[in-house]
């Protein structure tokens, strides 16, 4: 399953600024977000903290604040920003021809 991509559909049906959530078969979600700028990221849709879901957030710049405790989480290393501690999985994912891709076994990796 290395390298196999699985396809979500199309950017445009991401929100700017806000997020799409995919279920994966034996684990957890994976919520999809893109920001103002346009661009995709994929992160667990689980806050490391309190498990808040993360696609019900805020997206601003390049970070989502968590819904429950307003963590911020960065949508490039889901790492949380300030002086919270904690992370999130990231899944690898790329925009092709105008359609989303998410690494299948990333997602499968990150929600078991």
């Amino acid at each position: 399953m290395i390298g196999e991509w699985l396809d979500i559909g199309w950017v445009e049906e991401i929100p700017l600024r806000g997020s799409r959530t995919v279920q994966v078969d034996g684990g957890d979600d994976i919520a999809v977000f893109r920001t103002g700028e346009g661009k995709v990221f994929a992160l667990r849709d689980r806050c490391p903290h309190k498990h808040g879901k993360l696609s019900q957030g805020i997206v601003h710049g390049g970070a989502v604040a968590c819904p429950l405790h307003n963590w911020r989480i960065s949508l490039t290393t889901g790492e949380a920003l300030g002086e919270d501690r904690g992370c999130t999985p990231t899944v690898p994912v790329k925009v092709s021809g105008g359609r989303v891709l998410i690494c299948r076994a990333s997602t499968l990796q990150a929600a078991a």
